[in-house]
């Protein structure tokens, strides 16, 4: 089973260079960054990741992720490089196809594109987007992004996103594009993940219930002739230990990625090397 490794990578902590030459050297197959552009002062949506529903201070500090994973991709030569998770409702689609090509360009094609709809209302909403609706904006956007990736002039005309024939490149290296997985555990996601992406990327979900859902994706892929080997599940945020590895792998997890804090170098380092002795054949 594969391991990756994902930190909100801030301006206090261990700085993406380091992390990712460290994580390949220590033999993890991906290095994971998050996208929080901002964090609204005054919510009242909880935060799903903890029992108080405080957002954690580091969210407000996390570096843009498609500019981190460049300078990351510069200073390695065979570690995946991944969003986890890009919130797509947030972005132009026409902007983002174009960073991800050149990413993608850049780092030899070893990018995957995870990809979410957000949690955080306040956010979504400043950015313009429709928050009920942001899975409905998502499908068109990765629709949107996988017509100017392929074609050599693309349009698109959805209920949220429309534009004329346009010329977008470079092209992605890997064909037809990067790796589409659908982040999180939404009651329809996978539905769509069979609809238009490559894989799922549940996060912090049981080895019982994974199974469960692999099951389920298998039977949803074959009804509509997708082949389900074509789908591989990363677990995301999964437990720094041995035993969960096996019971993921056992229930049908292809790869999983440990979350790690957002620590100083010389603590990051540690963890790395600890993390990677226990989970890294």
């Amino acid at each position: 089973m594969q391991v990756g490794i994902a930190m909100f990578v801030t301006d206090y902590s261990i700085d993406i260079v380091s992390l990712a030459q460290k994580a390949e050297a220590c033999g993890f197959d991906s290095v994971w960054l998050p996208e929080h552009p901002i964090i609204p002062v005054q919510t009242t949506t909880p935060f799903p990741g903890a029992a108080d529903g405080v957002i954690p201070p580091y969210y407000a500090h996390a570096m843009d992720p498609f500019v981190a994973l460049a300078a990351a991709a510069a200073v390695t030569s065979r570690i995946k490089l991944g969003t986890g998770i890009c919130l797509v409702p947030e972005r132009n689609p026409l902007h983002t196809a174009k960073e991800i090509a050149t990413l993608d360009q850049l780092s030899g094609g070893r990018f995957i594109f995870g990809i979410g709809a957000g949690w955080l209302k306040e956010e979504t909403e400043i950015f313009g987007a429709n928050f009920p609706r942001r899975w409905s904006v998502t499908r068109e956007a990765v629709l949107a992004m996988k017509a100017l990736w392929t074609q050599d002039e693309a349009e698109f005309h959805g209920t949220f996103i429309d534009f004329p024939p346009v010329k977008s490149y470079p092209k992605p290296i890997q064909k037809p594009h990067p790796p589409i997985l659908l982040g999180g555990a939404a009651k329809n996601v996978l539905q769509r993940v069979v609809a238009y992406g490559d894989g799922w990327m549940p996060t912090r979900m049981s080895p019982e219930r994974l199974q469960e859902n692999r099951n389920r994706l298998n039977e949803l892929a074959t009804a509509a002739g997708r082949d389900p080997a074509t789908l591989p599940i990363r677990v995301f945020g999964a437990p720094n230990d041995a035993d969960a590895k096996k019971r993921y792998e056992d229930a049908g997890a292809q790869a999983m990625v440990i979350l790690l804090p957002p620590t100083k170098p010389d603590a990051a380092v540690r963890i790395l090397e600890d993390t990677a002795q226990r989970l890294v054949a």
